[in-house]
């Protein structure tokens, strides 16, 4: 194989020529806002079959030590468990694709489940601007007395379908994007972003 195809096929991040590392916007003083990408980390759909809710929520706990959570929220320890995204459907996260790939074998029978890991762009947002910055454009209540950490939504941002989940009162936010929407959505976010100054970094290798 030629190094221009092996080049070709080399895994890419979703941000890609869109996010640089390092300080953004405006520069005086610290940054209000902090953009990490969540490259490498794993996704998978999980869509219970009619009738099996209880049986799903059985193994999950019993093999994973996860709780299958209610619609709204998000069951997550140290960057792995299970977000709500649907009626019936939850989105797993873990921070790498081989965590999540016996998955399918596990649920067989009783959920339906997707690798999500290369679709789908994401982005932790933090800070004490975070939630000013999201407010710009997302289409769900951020304050406080009504989105708080544990809970998410299925919702759009900028008119790009996303998902987002809060993990702390920081505040800290998770947004997933579909891959293909990466660059409009990081056009968008950083243009929110830039009255409070923003850092860009990379997430933590897995």
């Amino acid at each position: 194989m030629s190094e221009a195809i092996a080049s070709m096929w080399a895994p890419r991040s979703a941000w890609a020529g869109y996010a640089k590392p390092g300080r953004h916007g405006r520069t005086q003083g610290e940054a209000g806002v902090r953009l990490t990408l969540r490259d490498g980390i794993g996704l998978a759909t999980v869509i219970v079959a009619d009738g099996q809710t209880d049986a799903l929520r059985a193994l999950v706990s019993e093999r994973y030590g996860w709780t299958l959570p209610e619609p709204g929220r998000a069951q997550l320890f140290r960057d792995r468990g299970l977000v709500w995204s649907a009626p019936g459907q939850w989105l797993a996260v873990a921070e790498t694709r081989e965590a999540l790939r016996d998955l399918p074998q596990a649920f067989r029978g009783v959920a339906a489940v997707t690798d999500q890991s290369d679709g789908r762009a994401v982005v932790r947002v933090s800070g004490r601007n975070a939630r000013t910055v999201l407010e710009k454009g997302v289409a769900v209540d951020l304050h406080p007395r009504a989105f708080q950490a544990g809970q998410t939504a299925a919702t759009s941002i900028a008119h790009i379908g996303a998902q987002l989940w809060q993990l702390d009162d920081v505040p800290t936010y998770d947004v997933a994007v579909a891959r293909s929407f990466a660059g409009s959505f990081w056009s968008w976010l950083t243009e929110a972003a830039a009255e409070f100054g923003y850092e860009v970094e990379q997430g933590p290798a897995h």
